[in-house]
């Protein structure tokens, strides 16, 4: 930390900071809590930042803010006091860093302005001012505000009342011992991992400890999100580890509790795989919609008046996220029902709870969709293009068809599509090439379905549409095979597929957007995939073999994409972020 006489000066040391490094300005007569200078000046998820009588600048953001301290210098004279004139706009805007701040965004520099709630942080010109400062400082207990906002603002009921009223501390606990955010994430994975084994014994002592196992992992999940907010370390491998890491759990669980089964004489890997996929259909679904409307023009749907005044009745919070069966109530029920019951009574729970959330869900989503008057974006329509996932088939034939025109088209055809390959998997004759000509169908109506831009009131359906198809295909033609362990093979290459998609997601939401072409092209596609399959089970039947090819499959999906998901979070271009998290 260097002192400045005046804004020459500290134009001149800033200019000798080497340029790979963040720098601050802080005015000499800053007052305020030590947490507010913490979220103004040590977040790494923004370029630049400010609070009031401060202000920082990531690597990126060097250069503009030494042109901007320059121009302020010029305004002000290189040996101008830190304040300003009182006949500035802004109080904030009176001091060196406050007028900088101006200066970057009015280049065009975005500079990040954080909430500080009930903490402090001027810089007084007075005496008076300063001790008026001081005392509503004090009043003020810095580490119980840092607590409070480590814990997220809209969160579950189980998770709220059941888990970060102590989480919280551990995240303290874990932050003054220098354990980080990712190290908490990896050991939640390894708790989850253990309760999956435990469930694999297929014993009521393994069962017991399973879901003990599987409540710490979901303590270790809080606390990591909490650490991450108490400390401020977002991290681009955090940002990929939290957004992976609960599917990865959860799906590795569902694994466990199968085998358990199975040594214990009650297959339920069919259970297992279709409570996978309802899962990850409920989650396209949600992702879908956010994508397609978070940026929509006019938003002024009845239904979302509707549902804000329902949110203004305290109880009805709580009854609407406890609908959803977000992920704290759905690991509870899991890790109670594993201890007590069964796996297949779990399954059966699972698949009963996960399908009226979704139809709840959906429902809403549909009622917004229908009653909103607005205009979708090209960034929108991009996003559920790069969701829908199309390989170089379904391109194909977008590329030579004609884009069918109407409102909802779009996700008729594709629900069309959807039908008639899962009809297909389901009544024809098992091994039949009919399944593969009504694979053939398929790929030219999923084709036909994003042969327009997607700006339709529902076309945020067309990608949940072609998830339900590719997995549920899957599973049912895994499922009516005779070939020994089919559909373990089969919940593998869901599994793949379904980093897959969660991990386009994701880079969505980062601002990245979706994987590069040559990966979508190289795994298929969902319409390619899904007839490699059909065309799998007409060559294999009744064979070893089916087994064999889908196992095969899985891993050089896996391969290909976890290696291009890793390079992508481990680099540089890879967004600052921590994942907040789904309720679902």
């Amino acid at each position: 930390m260097q002192t400045a006489a005046d804004a020459g000066d500290a134009a001149t040391l800033l200019a000798a900071v080497p340029a790979g490094r963040r720098v601050a300005l802080v005015d000499p007569r800053f007052v305020g809590h030590v947490h507010a200078l913490r979220l103004g000046l040590t977040d790494p998820r923004f370029a630049a930042a400010t609070v009031p009588g401060a202000l920082t600048a990531q690597p990126e953001a060097r250069g503009a803010l030494l042109r901007a301290l320059r121009r302020t210098t010029a305004a002000v004279g290189a040996g101008a006091p830190v304040v300003a004139p009182d006949t500035d706009p802004a109080p904030e805007d009176r001091t060196v860093p406050g007028r900088i701040a101006v200066a970057l965004e009015a280049e065009g520099t975005a500079v990040k302005r954080p909430e500080l709630g009930s903490l402090t942080a001027t810089v007084p010109t007075d005496a008076g001012a300063r001790a008026t400062a001081e005392s509503a400082r004090d009043e003020v207990d810095d580490e119980a505000v840092r607590l409070r906002s480590a814990v997220k603002a809209h969160d579950g009921f189980f998770t709220t009342f059941a888990i970060s009223p102590y989480s919280r501390y551990i995240a303290r606990w874990c932050a003054r011992r220098g354990l980080t955010p990712n190290q908490v994430t990896t050991a939640s994975l390894i708790t989850a991992l253990v309760a999956a084994g435990a469930a694999a014994t297929g014993t009521r002592g393994g069962y017991i400890t399973a879901g003990i196992l599987l409540l710490v992992s979901f303590v270790l999940d809080c606390t990591d999100g909490q650490l991450a907010r108490y400390s401020l370390q977002y991290s681009t491998m955090g940002a990929w580890l939290d957004a992976t890491f609960d599917r990865a759990k959860e799906y590795a669980y569902y694994a466990g509790l199968a085998i358990g089964a199975v040594r214990g004489g009650d297959d339920v890997w069919v259970l297992a795989l279709g409570a996978m996929v309802l899962q990850a259909c409920r989650h396209v679904v949600d992702f879908s919609f956010n994508e397609a409307n978070h940026d929509a023009v006019a938003n002024t749907s009845p239904t979302a008046a509707l549902s804000d005044k329902l949110d203004s009745v305290g109880w009805t919070v709580w009854a609407r996220r406890m609908i959803v069966l977000p992920i704290g109530e759905r690991w509870a029920m899991i890790a109670v029902l594993t201890a007590l019951t069964t796996p297949r009574i779990v399954f059966y729970a699972l698949l009963v709870g996960c399908a009226l959330a979704a139809c709840y869900t959906t429902a809403g989503r549909l009622l917004r969709s229908l009653t909103r008057r607005a205009s979708r974006t090209d960034r929108a329509a991009q996003a559920l293009a790069d969701l829908a996932d199309s390989g170089p088939l379904a391109q194909g034939v977008a590329a030579v068809a004609p884009g069918l025109r109407g409102a909802f088209t779009a996700p008729a055809v594709a629900l069309l599509g959807t039908l008639v390959m899962i009809g297909g998997a389901l009544f024809l004759p098992y091994g039949s090439w009919l399944t593969v000509a009504a694979a053939a169908v398929y790929v030219v109506l999923s084709g036909l379905a994003v042969a327009r831009p997607l700006k339709g009131a529902l076309d945020w359906l067309v990608p949940p549409f072609f998830r339900a198809a590719e997995y549920v295909t899957i599973l049912v033609l895994a499922a009516r095979s005779d070939a020994p362990h089919a559909v373990p093979a089969a919940f593998g290459l869901v599994s793949a597929v379904a980093y897959h998609h969660y991990d386009t997601v994701y880079r969505i939401r980062g601002g990245t957007g979706a994987p590069p072409q040559w990966l979508v092209r190289t795994i298929g596609g969902h319409e390619g995939r899904t007839a490699l399959v059909a065309v799998l089970a007409a060559v294999l039947t009744h064979a070893a073999g089916f087994t064999t090819a889908l196992t095969a499959l899985a891993v050089a999906v896996a391969l290909v994409v976890l290696v291009e998901s890793i390079r992508f979070w481990v680099s540089s271009s890879a967004p600052a972020v921590h994942d907040e998290g789904e309720l679902a």
